[in-house]
């Protein structure tokens, strides 16, 4: 089961960071990444890191601003969104597995998502 947190609200320019945790099984097992969907719009890719954090890889638009990390002994995952736009207002989903590796950015089990609001 993957469980998000760490959503709210926040003004143009500031910080929020995500978590997710992975329970049932030990997170080192799998590649985890992060999706959003924005309101009327597809989910698009975001961020995603290999089982042991040695791989990342970002969308364009997350590059510069986006950081992804993970603790393996906790079983979580991070992601450290700073210089927030209004654009960036979506519901954060986390991903997992079941690949070890960065494959495609293909994912196979999903959290329940976190709402981002960040307001101009």
């Amino acid at each position: 089961q993957l469980v998000e947190s760490g959503g709210g609200s926040v003004q143009a320019g500031g910080s929020l960071r995500l978590s997710c945790s992975l329970s049932g099984r030990p997170a080192s097992s799998y590649a985890m990444g992060w999706f959003r969907q924005a309101r009327g719009k597809e989910r698009e890719f975001v961020a995603a890191i290999s089982w042991n954090g040695g791989s990342t890889d970002y969308a364009d638009d997350a590059k510069g601003r986006f950081t992804i990390s993970r603790e393996i002994g906790k079983n979580t995952m991070y992601l450290q969104m700073n210089s927030l736009k209004p654009e960036d207002t979506a519901v954060y989903y986390c991903a997992a597995g079941p690949a070890k590796e960065l494959v495609g950015r293909e994912f196979g089990f999903w959290g329940q998502g976190t709402q981002v609001t960040v307001s101009s």
